[in-house]
């Protein structure tokens, strides 16, 4: 199935269910009116909700509307948990090299992981506003899970079936306020805004044979100011996969349904210490920070500049038929303006 949140002049927002081929969507008051009511009611929902879905599919609701990803709030406008790992273990090598530090052990066999805000997220074609471009803005190319309720202490080899959907997100950074905040020991927050995830959420049934051993094992595509920029495989080099990253998440405490755990920034080794850009005939970059590392290990400084006002980014990911699977995230940072 696939969902998205239109905005409606509420907090949560009202949940449409979506075609497979987003063309369609079709409100479903009578079941449910956000998709956090779904989530709470999965057993009991779910069932009705695959017999709407199915029938939207088939061209049979007289209902049912064009489906517009401009009206979209991010699938859950506002979430219960969010929280990021960083599966991807290249893109900490390549953070750690480019400063002379060691990579501990310990990253290759223990998630890194942060709680992040999630009280306030950005629609999938939200502008992103920011006070100064001095503090380094970047993008960052993810997935991530919507999780059912799951137990306190839950073992990777069963944490999987608590995954409902699946979503893209733009994991907004702040490059330059993150060393200060981490020098402290006391983690991100100022360096980590508003967070916005794709238009559509999706159960994992929809990637078919691209959902395997807990990973999409499909592209993530980058545009940045119109340009490719990445399209890294989300299901190479993947350290930790999701039932990992629960597990992860739910070692000390109880995780609520509709908690949302992230991938980390999508990132392939590309079988080179230094990685190849697409112009170079390689797979590219989910973030510009990954940029610099790489120029500064090669070269001795970076020379990319992080996102000006003005600057676009678009993010998405498509079926081996070439297909939209989640809609796209097309953003536009711009300087913020107090009321």
């Amino acid at each position: 199935m696939k969902f998205a949140t239109y905005r409606n002049g509420t907090r949560d927002g009202q949940l449409m269910v979506v075609s497979r081929d987003l063309t369609k969507a079709v409100a479903v008051p009578a079941l449910a009116v956000t998709l956090q009511e779904v989530l709470d009611d999965w057993e009991g929902i779910a069932p009705e909700l695959q017999t709407v879905y199915t029938a939207l599919n088939n061209g049979e609701l007289d209902d049912a509307v064009a489906f517009d990803e401009s009206l979209c709030e991010s699938p859950l406008p506002r979430a219960y948990q969010w929280a990021d790992g960083s599966a991807y273990v290249n893109h900490v090598e390549l953070v750690r090299r480019a400063r002379n530090a060691e990579m501990p052990p310990s990253f290759w066999t223990d998630p890194l992981m942060y709680q992040g805000g999630s009280d306030d997220f950005l629609g999938p074609k939200d502008t992103i506003e920011m006070g100064d471009t001095s503090w380094g803005i970047d993008f960052e190319g993810e997935i991530a899970i919507i999780t059912d309720d799951v137990p306190m202490g839950v073992e990777a080899a069963d944490a999987g079936q608590y995954i409902r959907l699946l979503m893209l997100v733009n994991d907004v950074s702040l490059r330059g306020l993150i060393p200060n905040e981490l020098g402290k020991g006391f983690g991100f927050f100022q360096s980590k805004p508003s967070s916005s995830f794709s238009p559509v959420a999706v159960t994992p049934d929809e990637l078919g044979d691209a959902w395997r051993d807990n990973k999409v094992h499909l592209p993530l595509l980058s545009e940045y100011n119109g340009e490719a920029f990445g399209k890294p495989n989300a299901g190479e080099d993947m350290t930790f996969d999701f039932a990992q990253l629960v597990a992860h998440a739910a070692k000390t405490r109880h995780l609520s349904a509709g908690a949302i755990i992230g991938s980390g920034t999508v990132s392939n080794k590309q079988g080179t210490d230094h990685g190849s850009a697409i112009a170079e005939g390689g797979v590219g970059y989910s973030c510009i920070a990954e940029v610099r590392m790489i120029e500064t290990i090669r070269d001795g400084k970076p020379t990319t500049g992080f996102m000006q006002f003005g600057d676009t980014i678009k993010i998405e990911m498509k079926d081996n038929d070439g297909a939209s699977i989640f809609g796209s995230i097309e953003q536009k940072v711009l300087q913020y303006q107090a009321d």
